[in-house]
């Protein structure tokens, strides 16, 4: 009997039946995020978003597209892929709306050695609830077998999102100032960047995710699967009530790289270290590894996911929003007039 071309094709690595199944173990989560705009379901070749063009006078796309980075490592030996896809999301929706645009669709990008259903199922899981956290939809999507080119257990997980705003509401910085108060807003803890110099340091293994830490109240393993938070909806009833002049979302670079981002020309970020929502992780990191403040600054968020800068006057009224809507937000600092670039002191 001539053999078909689905076993020559299974035959080579590449289990068509499998990519079936895990089209059909995704569908009720992905129906979860479902929101108005969404046409059609998952399975076409393209997703489709009707536009809410007449809800805007001037409507801008803003775009943003990123990955998990080494936090995948802390998933393969956990065996725990339910929160992963929270990461991927969070990394490209917070990003946007700290445009002072709302996220609108969501695609995810799996490439796998091998199609596992059950495990692709859980990561879908993740982005569905990264999606809901956010308010946008998962639109579609791309599970990618690459066998011969990633170990069977292992896979990569990126993702990409668009987002409208009203053009003279989105944040620019053309209002940032001297004189502006810089709110800091807490983060989760590590969130997904900095975790190649987190492994080394801890040497991470199976035999040290399993360690607890009385100072982290978990298991390593358990403060650092931690997921990345969203900000979307927080942020965008913030922008409801109060201009914001300049965000800085701090990721990878930590606040060396990222708050001088959110700056014109001839302005200061001054940063009171003491008043920043430093978490235990971050001093067992530092101390663990001895690394120097400068560069744990320089690498991690310290605490602080979200910097903010609004009117020194809307100060107090835009850290109640934040406070209402569950977040942890203080005054952490000004902008002073200077030489572009970040003080903490």
């Amino acid at each position: 009997m001539e053999k078909s071309y689905s076993d020559s094709y299974a035959a080579a690595g590449v289990d068509v039946t499998a990519g079936y199944e895990s089209v059909e173990l995704i569908k009720s989560h992905v129906k979860r995020t479902a929101i108005p705009g969404v046409i059609g379901g998952i399975g076409g070749f393209g997703g489709m978003f009707e536009l809410p063009w007449g809800d805007y006078k001037k409507p801008v796309l803003v775009s943003g597209t990123d990955g998990v980075g080494t936090k995948l490592k802390l998933a393969f030996l956990m065996d725990k892929h339910d929160t992963i896809g929270i990461d991927c999301v969070a990394m490209c929706v917070n990003d946007v709306a700290c445009s002072g645009a709302k996220p609108l669709f969501f695609l995810d990008y799996i490439a796998c050695g091998k199609n596992y259903p059950q495990k692709i199922e859980q990561i879908v899981k993740g982005v569905a609830e990264g999606c809901v956290q956010s308010g946008c939809a998962l639109v579609g999507g791309e599970t990618a077998e690459h066998p011969g080119l990633m170990p069977n257990e292992e896979y990569d997980l990126a993702g990409f999102t668009v987002g409208i705003g009203e053009k003279d509401k989105l944040v620019s910085g053309e209002h940032l100032k001297a004189g502006d108060a810089l709110i800091g807003v807490a983060s989760s803890g590590v969130h997904s960047n900095g975790f190649s110099l987190v492994r080394k340091v801890f040497n991470i293994g199976e035999d040290t995710i399993g360690v607890y830490y009385n100072e982290l109240g978990k298991t390593l393993g358990e403060e650092l699967i931690t997921p990345t938070r969203i900000y979307v909806k927080p942020l965008l009833t913030l922008m409801d009530s109060v201009r914001v002049n300049a965000i800085s979302h701090i990721t990878g670079g930590g606040f060396y790289e990222n708050v001088p981002r959110m700056l014109n020309d001839g302005t200061l970020a001054v940063i009171e270290k003491s008043k920043c929502h430093r978490k235990p992780i971050f001093d067992l990191i530092q101390k663990t590894g001895d690394i120097s403040e400068h560069d744990m600054y320089n690498t991690f968020n310290m605490g602080t996911g979200l910097v903010i800068a609004v009117d020194s006057d809307k100060a107090d009224e835009a850290v109640r929003i934040l406070t209402d809507c569950g977040e942890q937000a203080a005054v952490i600092g000004e902008i002073k007039d200077g030489e572009k670039g970040v003080e903490l002191v």
